[in-house]
């Protein structure tokens, strides 16, 4: 079934979906309230991590459970199958090509599903700070 917009429309609909959902806006709160200093979605960064410390080497993906195929929530949609298929495959393999990228660099890649922000934010948040607590803690030890 061929896409019942043009592709100047098409184009101008992607264009309009903001790059932060009020969930990430939720989780970055969180995460700031507990000390953890970032910056949000840095487009120098390749894939323009949701969170990302620099100084640390540190990226924080949160991925959604529709746009990245979440195993456990993930629906087909009904239609326009093959376009939605495409786009679906291509964001997989994009996610993968990124972090393959961070680990070449030596980075820190972290990712989370929505859901696992949606069932329980405070255990989330505090499973990312560990996360980040034990890069920093693996930095300062090793000598330079």
């Amino acid at each position: 079934m061929p896409d019942n917009m043009s592709k100047e429309n098409r184009r101008k609909t992607m264009q309009a979906i903001r790059s932060q959902s009020k969930l990430e806006n939720i989780f970055t709160k969180s995460l700031w309230n507990k000390g953890i200093r970032f910056r949000k979605n840095v487009k120098k960064l390749k894939g323009k991590p949701d969170i990302a410390i620099q100084k640390y080497k540190i990226v924080i993906f949160i991925d959604s459970c529709f746009w990245h195929a979440c195993p456990i929530h993930f629906i087909r949609p009904k239609s326009n199958l093959e376009y939605w298929d495409k786009k679906i495959h291509r964001n997989q393999e994009r996610d993968k090509e990124i972090n393959q990228f961070y680990i070449e660099k030596g980075w820190h890649i972290k990712r989370i599903w929505e859901h696992e922000i949606k069932k329980n934010l405070d255990e989330t948040v505090e499973e990312v700070v560990t996360f980040i607590n034990q890069v920093k803690n693996d930095n300062t030890s090793s000598p330079l």
